[in-house]
């Protein structure tokens, strides 16, 4: 039980944004589920996210013992990009599920991960497991950041929410983009007509695209992609929506392709962010895997000046 005597909230902060501050080691998603759960009481008492806490509060916080999770370590080769005491950059490969789920079981990097990490891992969320921060899709390939311990993987997370972690992705998308480069800034939300799919929405939540042009070819183009935000499927979604779908994807366009490719052509090949422990900047590249560097190798004669 952890007890926290409220000295001043100048800002007027919610309970749940004034905790994160206080780096309680809590997300924010925890703490108001904890808050419902009464694991978390305001001078004794049952009090809302949206409670605004004041000067001489008491706050007590029952942390939620780790459990161990029903997942089971694999000994499944991974290559991994950046690795120290709080955090693992991997390269995922195209075709690996991030996490178990109905229809993949095992065999997932959180699977791959728990093996590499044994005992050093987030216990966020009552459950001792890899601290996922952000996902790729399953036919995405690329960088990965997965937190050790659990004030990395606060700290990464807040990173990703306040835009501070720059994403960057190559695309190879149907068509020629005639437009060196642009901004697409379409809200997305779940799709009315197949719950599997996300769909450019007004009702949904901001997702922000910037392009630019590397190559055009004959029917062809090959992007760099920078994300603001990380809505499921945006890229996908934002390049379908304006006519260029990446190529392969089978959700958002039929996927058939000269080149036979299955699943998008779609790698996280950068990131930059601020450790989460040391602060220090860090700068990481991953290489396109070697699918995508023969397709390109088919094009390179096809390339328009």
């Amino acid at each position: 039980m952890e007890k926290l005597i409220v000295e001043e909230n100048s800002q007027n902060k919610r309970i749940d944004s004034y905790l994160v501050e206080k780096k309680v080691n809590l997300s924010r998603t925890l703490i108001q589920k904890m808050l419902e759960d009464e694991k978390i009481l305001v001078n004794g008492k049952k009090q809302k996210p949206s409670y605004k806490p004041e000067e001489g509060d008491v706050i007590t916080i029952e942390i939620p013992k780790p459990e161990e999770t029903d997942l089971k370590p694999q000994n499944i080769p991974i290559d991994i990009i950046y690795e120290d005491n709080d955090i693992i950059v991997v390269n995922k490969p195209k075709g690996m599920v991030v996490h178990p789920a109905n229809g993949n079981p095992d065999g997932t990097l959180v699977n791959a991960i728990l093996a590499i990490c044994k005992d050093s891992l987030s216990g966020i969320g009552g459950e001792i497991r890899p601290g996922i921060v952000h996902r790729l899709d399953k036919d995405t390939s690329g960088l990965l950041i997965v937190a050790k311990n659990d004030q990395a993987h606060i700290n990464m997370s807040k990173q990703i929410q306040d835009r501070k972690v720059i994403k960057k992705y190559i695309a190879l998308v149907k068509g020629v983009i005639a437009e060196d480069s642009a901004t697409i800034d379409m809200p997305i939300a779940r799709s009315t007509k197949d719950r599997k799919k996300m769909a450019v929405d007004p009702q949904g939540k901001e997702a922000i695209t910037h392009f630019k042009v590397l190559k055009r070819y004959d029917k062809y183009t090959l992007l760099e992609i920078k994300i603001d935000t990380g809505r499921t499927h945006q890229i996908r979604v934002h390049m379908a929506y304006i006519g260029h779908p990446v190529v392969g994807d089978m959700q958002y366009s039929n996927g058939k392709n000269e080149f036979g490719v299955e699943g998008q052509m779609l790698h996280s090949k950068y990131l930059e962010f601020d450790h989460p422990i040391t602060g220090k900047r860090l700068k990481l590249e991953a290489p396109l895997p070697q699918y995508f560097i023969e397709v390109l190798e088919k094009l390179r004669n096809r390339e328009i000046k």
